[in-house]
């Protein structure tokens, strides 16, 4: 079973927190009050419970990555290919947790507008079959679009994606995308029958269609359909390291922005 961790970082953040805080506004006055050392120097006094030193000791410092990771800045580790080329197993990537606004951590309810996500973000989200496992993929369709995809070719509100041949890479075949602004590389299976994956969608509003890079090895929104707004966790932004098993040594020959 798959450990939720920001509901554990919550629940620990906020035990923590309560017992630090009860300590220091009651259980201290009375803890010294029975030991008749109200006015006795520190080294006097009781010592502290060890719950309530390990609290003081986590509480800080909790609260400070509760923060960072619910708010600013979350890494992720890249599980699987169906983004390749752009990422590969084992990038270690940082994902902006406030370009599409500042959300609640566990819920993920949005308090405050910042942005939303564009065409050709790499954006990271809780798939929605489950609503708890971190997904990656390109945002192809905004609210309201139409998507088609036919012969491995993607077509937006009706006008084909651009796309130029980069190389042959056998059993792959490299192409450039161009997503509006944003200029990336897609795999292409070479002798894979057309027709997985094909289809048309229309975009529900607060909704966005995903698809990886690696176009016939993807699960993605052809399959399970959009990507609810609130199941959206933040933009993909950077790779910081490469480490793809525990019998390889880390690399940083990757490192750099996500395109």
């Amino acid at each position: 079973m798959d450990i939720d961790f920001p509901l554990v970082l919550v629940v620990l953040t906020l035990v923590t927190g309560v017992i630090w805080l009860a300590d220091k506004l009651v259980l201290k006055k009375r803890r010294l009050a029975a030991a008749g050392a109200e006015d006795a120097p520190a080294e006097e006094a009781p010592a502290e419970p060890w719950l309530v030193d390990l609290s003081r000791s986590f509480f800080p410092v909790l609260a400070v990555v509760l923060v960072l990771r619910s708010f600013l800045i979350e890494p992720f580790q890249i599980p699987s290919g169906s983004m390749l080329p752009t990422l590969e197993v084992g990038d270690f990537i940082l994902v902006n947790k406030y370009a599409y606004g500042l959300r609640l951590p566990v819920a993920g309810t949005k308090v405050v507008e910042i942005g939303d996500p564009e065409r050709g973000d790499v954006m990271v989200f809780r798939y929605p079959e489950d609503g708890s496992t971190n997904y990656i993929k390109r945002v192809i369709g905004l609210p309201g679009d139409h998507i088609r995809y036919r012969n491995k070719q993607l077509f937006i509100n009706n006008e084909p994606v651009a796309r130029d041949f980069v190389a042959r890479l056998p059993p792959m075949e490299r192409w450039r995308e161009q997503l509006g602004p944003v200029e990336h590389d897609v795999y292409l299976t070479m002798g894979r029958v057309s027709g997985t994956g094909e289809g048309e969608w229309v975009v529900p509003e607060g909704h966005y269609f995903v698809m990886g890079d690696n176009r016939d090895n993807s699960n993605d929104s052809r399959f399970w359909g959009t990507v609810p707004d609130d199941l959206v966790v933040g933009k993909a932004f950077a790779i910081w390291m490469h480490w793809q098993s525990l019998t390889s040594l880390p690399s940083f020959d990757r490192v750099g922005s996500i395109e």
